[in-house]
């Protein structure tokens, strides 16, 4: 139990400085992004840090199992690089039962992974929806002034509004102007798409007039009621509304999208204890090649096998190939793998001591 308490802690701080400096990169970038956001009015500057919160499940969720990896072969590079390894193995210490201590850790993270993936990221990244929602009812009529023109939408539109309501949700006397396109109501209020999350600006009774550049003939028509979209729905909203999904909601459902995301949830729990082997079968080095010997190839090995769960998860959203063929294949042929790494070199030393 001393042994296994040291190499927990030396796991353990490994892993909580790796854990620390991927979760400060990622975070900063999407922090840079928030505040971008909000510069351009397209959120509330107040929700952009509580934002971040909530996805921090999902931001842990994919540093963790690289975190432990590359804990493990920095930890046990180190080890084998100062012989303590040799020492452990001299008096007796085998090399299945330092798997075995390597995988109590690893099981532990690993559950850890399984209720952030199933549970904490759909309930944050609900949470997230529910606040964007309601951003997005708000921050097109927030930017506006009464009785000024302003311009949206990169200049293709100026909006004038003789006044707004007391909590900014209607327009009222409005005027339009979207290139050859004219439209004047007495009043505006916004619609939020429930299926696709476009936003719409309603316009009740007005009228609307095109005038052709270049031309001298004006047409005209009133109405009751006339809808203009103000912005699609951007592709994090997307991707959030399918993260959002509860995992129980996912289990049997016929939508595609709702597969590949069941798939990928299921996918990062069972990495862990893949990278786990692989990790564990490339952190022994020779003390003359230094610890870092073989980080590098592990690494990319590593992105490797995150960048085709993305690519494949990507293709059963999109009906290309069946949800249960490759995807169990690909951690088949990493956990292949990390067998190999391990009873491989066993066997050809056993194989080359047979023939000395």
């Amino acid at each position: 139990m001393i042994l296994f308490r040291y190499l927990a802690r030396e796991l353990a701080s490994s892993m909580v400085a790796v854990t620390s400096v991927l979760l400060m990169i990622l975070m900063s970038g999407r922090l840079i992004r928030q505040l971008a956001s909000a510069a351009a009015g397209e959120v509330s500057l107040e929700i952009v840090f509580f934002t971040l919160l909530l996805r921090l499940p999902s931001f842990l969720e994919m540093i963790l199992p690289l975190a432990l990896f590359i804990s493990i072969l920095l930890t046990y590079g180190r080890l084998y690089a100062e012989s303590e390894m040799t020492v452990l193995t001299a008096t007796g210490f085998s090399n299945l039962k330092l798997l075995g201590y390597t995988m109590i850790p690893a099981a532990a993270l690993t559950l850890i992974v399984a209720s952030f993936t199933l549970f904490l990221s759909p309930w944050g990244a609900q949470k997230m929806e529910d606040l964007y929602k309601k951003q997005s009812q708000l921050t097109e009529f927030e930017l506006l002034a009464p009785g000024r023109f302003q311009s949206t939408e990169k200049g293709s539109r100026v909006t004038y509004a003789e006044s707004l309501s007391s909590d900014k949700s209607e327009m009222r006397r409005v005027f339009i102007a979207d290139g050859e396109t004219l439209l004047v109501a007495e009043r505006g209020t916004q619609y939020v798409s429930d299926e696709t999350g476009s936003r719409f600006l309603e316009l009740h009774n007005g009228r609307r007039y095109d005038v052709p550049l270049g031309q001298l003939n004006i047409q005209s028509l009133d109405f009751g009621l006339y809808g203009v979209k103000i912005a699609d729905e951007p592709e994090e909203r997307r991707k959030l509304r399918k993260e959002a999904v509860p995992t129980q909601d996912l289990i049997g459902s016929a939508d595609k999208k709702h597969q590949g995301q069941l798939r990928w949830r299921i996918s990062l729990i069972l990495m862990v204890p893949i990278v786990t082997l692989i990790a564990f079968s490339l952190s022994k080095v020779n003390p003359r090649q230094g610890k870092f010997a073989k980080l590098f190839p592990a690494i990319v090995l590593f992105m490797v096998y995150i960048s085709l769960m993305i690519g494949l998860t990507g293709m059963i959203e999109k009906g290309k190939i069946h949800p249960d063929g490759a995807i169990w294949g690909l951690h088949l042929l990493y956990l292949a793998i990390g067998v190999g790494l391990l009873t491989i070199p066993e066997m050809l030393r056993r194989h080359k001591v047979k023939q000395l």
